[in-house]
This record gives structure tokens, sequence and C-alpha cells, in this order.
């Protein structure tokens, strides 16, 4: 399925599902990108673009994570939140970016965060930049690669005196993506599988 073909599956899984959102005021507001590119060279397959944080970050530091930060008084929506942020992470400007819907709001488990997922589809090519501060590097996966259950695995840890799932994709040796942007990642392939269980 190429970009277009996907781009029109997800707007329509998209508009379909009820949202799950999280208003905590004890939790800080922040909104990440789930950017869909056509890959390097703009082969057209679907890739998802992750940055990894560098260590001079004050959380998750060396983490994937999708571009996105922390909600700011001048922010109009938690989309506006998601391009300003990845504009200034790695250079993907606004109006490269054709905004498909929201995934459930997620809550960080180690900080307290509530994250809402921006889901957009990159329509040109881009030439993304880290700053070189927050973000160290860019990496765009295939979805395929993604949606191999060889790469996904989940352990069993323990926070609070309370047992919870954590899920990895082993994309390679080096590049682990887990944590709350792994619970994101998943709830968006549930989406495009049409796998994904009702709330």
């Amino acid at each position: 399925m190429d970009l277009a073909e996907r781009r029109r599956t997800l707007d329509s899984a998209l508009a379909r599902r009820l949202r799950r959102e999280a208003s905590r005021s004890d939790l800080i507001s922040a909104a990440v990108l789930l950017p869909i590119t056509a890959g390097p060279g703009g082969a057209g397959e679907p890739h998802i673009l992750f940055s990894k944080k560098s260590d001079a970050v004050p959380h998750h530091k060396g983490q994937f994570a999708f571009p996105g930060g922390i909600v700011e008084e001048r922010d109009g929506s938690r989309v506006q939140t998601a391009l300003r942020e990845a504009w200034e992470e790695i250079r993907l400007p606004a109006d490269a970016v054709e905004v498909l819907g929201l995934l459930d709001d997620t809550e960080t488990r180690a900080t307290q965060f509530v994250i809402t997922p921006v889901v957009g589809i990159v329509t040109r090519q881009v030439a993304f930049r880290p700053d070189g501060r927050e973000i160290e590097r860019v990496i765009e996966v295939p979805l395929r690669t993604l949606r191999d259950p060889a790469i996904f695995r989940t352990e069993l840890w323990e926070r609070g005196g309370e047992e919870h799932q954590v899920h990895f994709f082993d994309v390679s040796v080096e590049d682990v993506i887990w944590g709350a942007t792994a619970r994101i990642l998943k709830q968006f392939l549930d989406i495009v599988d049409g796998t994904e269980e009702a709330a």
C-alpha cells in the first residue's frame, strides 16, 4: 500500500473512532506529531519518523520519541503544539504536514506528562535537520518493519507497587523504541491493522 492509499484508509479509521481524552490538573500537557513520510528519497512506501533525544534534555535522555513537547500558552491547540515542536526540533515545516487526526491521550509513567498524539502525513520531501541540542538524530522506519511481530516484545515492569506492560520495538540492536512512544505506536499500528480493541 503506497502513501496516498494509506492516507485514505487512516483518514477514514481515525474519523470513525472515539478518542480517549485525559485531562488531569496534576499532569503537564504535551503533544507529539506522529509523522508518516514517504521515506528517505521519497520512494512512496509509508515510513514513520522518530527523533532520538540527546543526553542534554531533562527527560527521556537518549530515547526515541516523536517530535513534540510541552503545550505553551501561545499554542492555540495540541495540533499547533505538535507542529511548532516538529519545526523547532527537526525543521519539519507545518505547511508540509497534513493532519489526519488525534490518537488517545497517553500518560507517561516515569514523568508527569499527558501526551496528545497528532497523526500527520508529510506531503513533500523535507531535509530533516535535528536541532543538535534536544535532538541528535532522526530515523524513518518502514511501516512494514514496525508491523513485523518479530521486532515487538512486551515486558512486565513494576512501578509504585503496580505491574504494567512495557512495549518494545527492536528496530535494530542500537535503535529500540519503548515507553510512551511505543504505547502510542502500538495504538497507531492497531488502528492500521484494524485490530484495536474497543474501549
